[in-house]
């Protein structure tokens, strides 16, 4: 059970180690870095690994740019995820797609650069937002993204923006066995929109962890919270108690 460290943004920036040990008391067991990670030095980022390895957190995954997955970026992508022990490198946003070319093209990108991945011991992912949930010609564009790489490549589930667009998360955690690896548990309700706390919002989280574990393959949880009425920390320490409730 993790946490996007996007959750505590604002104290991430303001003292990287004094966050990461703070999220290890509170209890979480991993960490997700987003993009500025890649601005680090590598002795900044073996530093940081040292400091993991030493409260007992694990960084299973980051949140890359589209960029880190160009050639000229891949090597560094791969030298940094190395160093800090990641399992996948995931793609968090792919910027602008106006058809399903556009969608087919990214997951073209998106599979070479999962190759490169594979050949050092690392797996490719992408985390959807509200675009690839909202159909184009008929279709929605993480459809055509899962379709078009290849099936170890994971599909990270951010849950919330699925459900704020309409769809079907448990249909669409059963219509992609094995590939939901990770999932980004963040609620929407239609009156508080991401602000609401985990579980009470309208994502109904029983069937989807059911349906993580029993079919998508699940390896690990990240809370992602935007903001919400308390402060970041309190967020994320009632967002895990809440977890434990659903999850039992």
């Amino acid at each position: 059970m993790g946490l996007e460290l996007f959750s505590v943004r604002k104290a991430l920036q303001e003292d990287l180690m004094g966050t990461v040990k703070k999220v290890a008391a509170i209890g979480y067991e991993d960490v997700e870095f987003f993009s500025p990670y890649f601005s680090w030095t590598p002795e900044q980022a073996k530093d940081v690994r040292k400091l993991m390895d030493d409260v007992g957190i694990k960084c299973l995954s980051t949140h890359n740019s589209f960029a880190n997955y160009k050639p000229e970026n891949i090597q560094k992508t791969i030298e940094y995820n190395k160093i800090l022990g990641t399992h996948f490198v995931v793609i968090a946003s792919s910027g602008k797609a106006q058809n399903l070319d556009d969608w087919k093209k990214i997951a073209e990108t998106l599979a070479e650069g999962h190759g490169k991945l594979r050949a050092a011991g690392l797996r490719g992912g992408y985390h959807n937002h509200q675009a690839e949930f909202t159909p184009i010609e008929g279709k929605r564009p993480i459809e055509v993204i899962a379709a078009n790489t290849p099936r170890d490549f994971m599909m990270q589930f951010d849950v919330g923006t699925c459900v704020e667009m309409g769809s079907d998360p448990v249909a669409w955690i059963n219509g992609n066995p094995g590939r939901i690896n990770s999932l980004h548990l963040k609620d929407w309700s239609k009156e508080k929109g991401y602000r609401v706390l985990l579980g009470e919002g309208a994502v109904p989280w029983k069937q989807v962890f059911a349906a993580a574990e029993k079919v998508g393959g699940v390896e690990y949880y990240l809370v992602e919270q935007e903001g919400s009425d308390f402060s970041e920390f309190e967020t994320a320490q009632k967002c895990l108690d809440a977890y434990k409730k659903l999850h039992g």
